[in-house]
């Protein structure tokens, strides 16, 4: 095969689904936006309707299209984004429940679409989307006159469990919502692992279902392996790849592998740090990662496998993305189209 293979084990992320929702007292949903954080969101999403899940979330209405047509009718489809000017037809036909993040967005949402379930998204610190207390406030009466479903936040630095601001997004949470009787979500993974005054009445985890951090107990989701095109022998002084950044201090075997940035193997993964892997053998990345092409030294192996692992159970996307400078997000959601996708479960 002369393209990178990617493996999707759905069984894998139903187990995280499971773990996580094992930690709550409340419904679970799950997130299934950017197309699933790249691995397939009609796969996931109907992996995780067999398994119980009731709700789902997306970012953009346009993202609800094939969640719908994988999950079928029933199930709940959240779109954080709210009700975008042109996303009326799409919310209506697909049946989408828009966070209604302003008041622009209530306005056009109760004029083209009354009757139809909403939400309310609140800013509780993070600024970015969501009404802030006075515009919360100057509407809250006729909002909730017209029965929304859920009343949501989202936490900033929920990753850093000691980070102060996660307390006072709580309490700013409970101003705003404490005594109105409407569902209420405020965690997702992140929050959820911070114990249950975080809860409320629905969790949504994102990032964890897919075996990324804050969930260290999770299952790895995605695997990747690399077909080598050519094994070469380059003497001790010889460099390799564009700019010369890495200088053979030994006579060494050095093997290309197919695979580069346009897959999504982002360039500072060249930096140093991150391994491809014969079994348990790790072969260290040398020289820049190129377009299509990465070089590992494989000079250690007696024999050299047609393919290296580059995602595996030990080398998680996340230790990828720490050497990278990055986080497990980008790296799952960036994997391109050109890989081999085999979908296990």
């Amino acid at each position: 095969m002369s393209t990178a293979k990617l493996t999707i084990d759905l069984d894998a992320l139903v187990t995280n689904w499971r773990s996580l929702d094992a930690k709550t007292n409340c419904e679970t949903a799950a997130v299934v936006k950017a197309n699933g954080y790249g691995i397939d969101a009609g796969r996931a999403g109907k992996a995780l309707a067999v398994a119980g899940a009731r709700n789902f979330f997306v970012a953009a209405a346009e993202e609800g299209i094939a969640l719908r047509r994988a999950i079928g009718e029933g199930p709940g489809i959240s779109v954080f984004s709210g009700h975008m000017e042109g996303d009326t037809k799409l919310l209506k036909e697909f049946q989408l429940t828009p966070m209604l993040n302003s008041l622009d967005q209530l306005l056009r949402h109760f004029e083209a679409l009354p009757g139809h379930p909403f939400g309310i998204q609140l800013d509780t610190g993070m600024n970015r989307l969501g009404m802030e207390a006075g515009e919360w406030a100057a509407v809250a009466e006729i909002a909730l006159s017209q029965r929304p479903v859920l009343l949501m936040s989202h936490l900033a630095c929920a990753d850093e469990p000691d980070h102060p601001m996660n307390a006072q997004q709580l309490k700013v949470f409970h101003e705003l919502t404490d005594g109105i009787e409407v569902p209420r979500s405020l965690a997702a993974t992140g929050g959820l692992l911070l114990g249950q005054k975080y809860h409320f009445d629905l969790c949504r985890p994102g990032i964890g279902l897919y075996g990324g951090a804050p969930f260290t107990e999770a299952m790895p989701v995605v695997t990747v392996d690399l077909p080598v095109i050519q094994v070469r022998d380059v003497v001790e002084g010889e460099t390799v790849g564009y700019s010369n950044t890495w200088t053979a201090k030994r006579p060494s075997r050095i093997a290309t592998v197919a695979a580069g940035y346009a897959d999504g193997l982002i360039r500072a993964m060249g930096s140093g740090g991150i391994q491809a892997f014969s079994g348990q053998t790790p072969c260290p990345i040398v020289g820049r990662v190129s377009m299509d092409l990465i070089t590992v030294d494989v000079t250690d192996l007696e024999v050299v496998p047609d393919t290296l692992g580059l995602l595996t159970e030990t080398q998680t996307v996340d230790v990828v993305a720490e050497a990278a400078g990055t986080i497990g997000y980008e790296i799952l959601t960036s994997l391109g189209q050109r890989y081999a996708r085999t979908y296990k479960g």
